[in-house]
């Protein structure tokens, strides 16, 4: 029986080991806490030493267990019945209690020395029924709390790392953690990171010097360690180390340039997102409280109850009908090794517990859900680095506890002054001073300009082309015009389309002193540069965009009266009457234009003051009458009423008084007549009168004999008089779009014409007398009845065929040889 009970217990002890290989390893524990290797920048110091201790926590459940599957969990031995009791009881006894009671052995023979005889009391119990003993005692008399124990310390460990892993696994937490640690590594790795650092905190001491040489020859004004910059609020200081250098501009490579940029844009996507919502915060908060209240239950129920770890156990257990015995005495062979590691349970769970208290502390004494960068600020020089709030901000403040060298290389891509600089870079390889001189043309100022349209920025390389007169820049956002512009010698004429310009302080230097010509486009208030209002020597202002009427009555122009050099003032806008501030500069103003989209323009009294205007246009303004004040320019040259209202002209007589004026325009309007006073403006020699509703012509117009140029196009004229012979200076006449059916033989004097528009009518003969016309180099006689163009056409010989609007139909009715002589170059 002794062997058949070592075979089964080797067998039993095999079978454990094998179960305990196969089915519990300790790997299999690592789904409950394993995560990317890349997510410990956010595990704090707290959490990784938690972790340490839940390893050791698991590792007594895993010891316990171990020993629970090894080895006996109790061994049970009846006991010794009083003398009382029957003599078969006692003879029961007497045998059980000298099998269980061992006798001192024999001392051994001199004959048999090796030979020892071992007795004790007899029960008379096979090794099946020990079994079942030592099976009923352990489930009825031996604690639950000494039975379970080692899963008690399992279970409670796996919830731990559970707890302390689990907003890494939730799908509304692991994705955002998941996007904010790719981000992260890209933005710590980043060639752009580690260069923009290096400059500003001046890591590399060859660049320092570089810079401090560069900043020793530079032209640049510097009123303190930082040169001033001139934005849409006032000037403000920016740091010289965010100017480009030239001579590293070569070290970030174009793909590293782009890779960089792409970043700044997952950057600011990524914070867009993760700035709505707390739930990282949320989810970290609810599982430290869950570990706080799971080590308060454990400590309290394991205090109570370790006691009840007791090496011996009484057992009485009904049984004696099976075995002959109904008392037992146990020993749990395990209990002595349960406690010991039931004290050191407990210290671990205390210490985790401790733990998980100061995370909380840490947790609910700072403001988690903001983050700011003022450190790095300080650090770097940076001072654009917005703070930060919720998720966002969480989860740099767990990435200090692992290391703050990763937010301040983070905070790079959240600055708009190094977003700004990178595109800085981008610009300056992309445009090359040779791919700029390709684009440059000639403007309507007779001015060599350089347009640049729709691009990230200005680049650096526009500054040497030094031959550029003209700079036309278009929707282009956060444009920065540095102290470099001052290379540009020639430069005279900046145009600003939609386009938000800060300006070095030295550059505006420059440009008070060498720009003349200016022209803003905007859409929005803020985009009108403050700084324009000191070129004291420009000479031509050009305004285009919305104005309000509040706004334009006080703030908008208020500074124009410093302009003391403006000659020409155009607006282009929606204002209720002429800004105070244009009546400032009426002393030295010669020409206001005002196209107002159709806002009716009043209170034109202020014209009086602008005695030295010579010219004056009022565009799309809803005028119903020409404006009084008007009369009161003596030095008026030039009038423009184009698109308003007007209907009747009377007030035409008034403009005798103005000896000066030489060209009006009243074309775009409702007109229905012109009035005979028209003949005493003498000086005239432009009249526009198109696109009116004229249907009679006066002869008294042509006895204003000095007109050179007379356009009567897109009216109801059904007749010309022949008094128009008396133009001798006519060189320019139109009729287009009328109702004309003859022209008189008069026009034919005119013999300085150049230029004879009379299509679309309802002429039908074009009288031979048109060879009269020997400088005519326009003839538009397309949309009539013509049948055939008379040959003398030929006698006009600075007529070309690309100056000839006809027909080819009607082109082909013309000799051969006048074909070939207008077809001539």
């Amino acid at each position: 029986m002794l062997l058949m009970w070592c075979v089964v217990r080797e067998e039993k002890l095999i079978h454990s080991l094998s179960f305990l290989r196969n089915m519990i390893p300790v790997t299999e524990f690592r789904q409950f806490s394993e995560q990317q290797p890349a997510f410990r920048v956010l595990k704090p110091w707290w959490d990784v030493f938690t972790d340490y201790l839940s390893v050791a926590m698991l590792m007594i459940g895993v010891f316990g267990c171990t020993l629970q599957v090894m080895q006996d969990k109790i061994i049970c031995l009846p006991k010794r019945v009083q003398p009382s009791q029957n003599h078969s009881s006692i003879s029961n006894v007497s045998q059980a209690v000298a099998s269980t009671t061992p006798l001192p052995p024999p001392k051994p023979s001199p004959t048999n020395p090796a030979t020892v005889e071992m007795k004790g009391l007899k029960t008379d119990l096979d090794l099946q029924q020990y079994s079942f003993i030592n099976q009923m005692c352990y489930e009825r008399a031996l604690h639950w709390y000494a039975k379970y124990f080692p899963y008690l310390v399992l279970i409670h460990t796996l919830v731990f790392m559970l707890c302390s892993n689990f907003w890494f696994k939730f799908p509304g937490s692991s994705s955002k953690i998941e996007h904010f640690i790719s981000i992260l590594g890209k933005c710590f790795d980043s060639p752009w990171t580690t260069r923009a650092l290096s400059e500003v905190s001046g890591e590399d001491s060859e660049e320092k010097d570089n810079r401090k040489n560069n900043m020793s020859r530079s032209n640049t004004i510097q009123s303190g360690p930082e040169g001033s910059l001139v934005n849409a609020q006032s000037l403000k200081s920016i740091p010289e180390k965010f100017v480009v250098d030239k001579s590293t501009a070569g070290a970030l490579d174009k793909k590293e340039g782009e890779q960089a940029k792409a970043l700044f844009e997952k950057v600011k996507k990524f914070r867009l997102h993760v700035e709505e919502g707390d739930i990282l915060y949320a989810m970290y908060v609810r599982q430290t409280v869950l570990k706080v209240i799971k080590f308060l239950i454990i400590i309290a129920y394991n205090s109570a109850l370790v006691s009840k770890v007791q090496f011996t156990v009484d057992c009485n257990v009904d049984i004696q009908d099976m075995t002959g015995y109904k008392n037992f005495s146990c020993n749990h062979t395990m209990a002595h090794l349960f406690s010991k590691l039931s004290f050191c349970y407990l210290c671990f769970v205390s210490i985790y517990g401790l733990t998980c208290l100061y995370t909380l502390y840490w947790l609910f004494y700072r403001s988690l859900r903001e983050y700011s960068f003022e450190y790095v600020r300080q650090e770097t020089g940076i001072d654009d680095i917005p703070d930060v709030k919720n998720d966002f901000a969480f989860m740099l403040h767990m990435i200090d506890q692992y290391d703050p060298l990763y937010s301040k290389r983070f905070a790079v891509f959240l600055s708009e002054v190094s977003e700004n600089k990178l595109k800085q870079l981008n610009l300056n390889n992309e445009w090359t001073p040779d791919k700029l001189r390709q684009k440059l043309q000639t403007n309507a100022h007779n001015r060599l300009e350089l347009p640049l349209i729709m691009l990230s920025g200005l680049p650096d390389t526009v500054f040497e082309i030094t031959e550029l007169q003209s700079l036309k820049l278009e929707i282009i956002k956060n444009v920065m015009i540095p102290a470099t512009i001052a290379q540009l010698d020639n430069l005279q004429e900046l145009s600003l389309h939609q386009c938000s310009v800060k300006i070095h302080s030295a550059a505006l230097s420059f440009l008070k002193e060498n720009l003349k010509v200016l022209s803003v486009k905007f859409d929005d208030m803020r985009e009108l540069p403050p700084w324009m209002y000191g070129l004291r020597n420009l000479e031509e202002l050009y305004l285009v965009g919305s104005l309000s009427h509040d706004i334009s009555k006080n703030v908008t122009l208020e500074s124009l009266r410093d302009l003391k050099s403006l000659k020409i003032l155009s607006i282009k806008s929606n204002v209720s009457k002429i800004p105070q501030a244009v009546v400032d500069v009426s002393s030295h103003l010669q020409k206001m234009c005002i196209h107002n989209d159709g806002t009716k323009l009043v209170m034109l009294n202020n014209l009086k003051k602008m005695t030295n205007l010579t010219e004056l246009e009022l565009v799309h303004c809803d005028l119903e009458r020409i404006p009084h004040a008007v009369f009161s320019l003596l030095s008026l040259q030039e009038l423009d009423l184009k698109e308003n209202n007007l209907k009747s002209i009377e007030e035409i007589v008034s403009f005798q008084h103005l000896r000066k004026l030489t060209v009006l325009k009243l074309w775009h309007n409702s007109i229905t007549y012109i009035p005979e006073h028209i003949k005493k403006l003498t000086s005239l020699e432009r009249l526009a009168f198109s696109h009116n509703k004229i249907e009679v012509l006066p002869s008294h117009l042509f006895l204003c004999n000095k007109i050179r140029y007379l356009d009567l196009s897109y009216n109801d004229i059904r007749f010309i008089p022949p008094e128009i012979g008396v133009l001798q200076s006519l060189q320019y006449f139109s009729i287009t779009c009328n109702k004309v059916e003859s022209l008189p033989d008069e026009l034919y004097f005119c013999k300085k014409l150049k230029t004879l528009k009379i299509g679309k009518n309802s002429l039908s003969v074009l009288s031979p007398k048109i060879g009269n016309l020997l400088f005519l180099s326009y003839l538009d006689v397309k949309g009539n009845h013509f049948e055939i163009l008379p040959p003398e056409l030929g006698d006009c010989r600075a007529l070309k065929r690309a100056g000839l609007v006809v027909e080819d139909a009607l082109f082909e009715t013309l000799p051969s040889d006048v074909r070939e002589q207008m077809k001539a170059e």
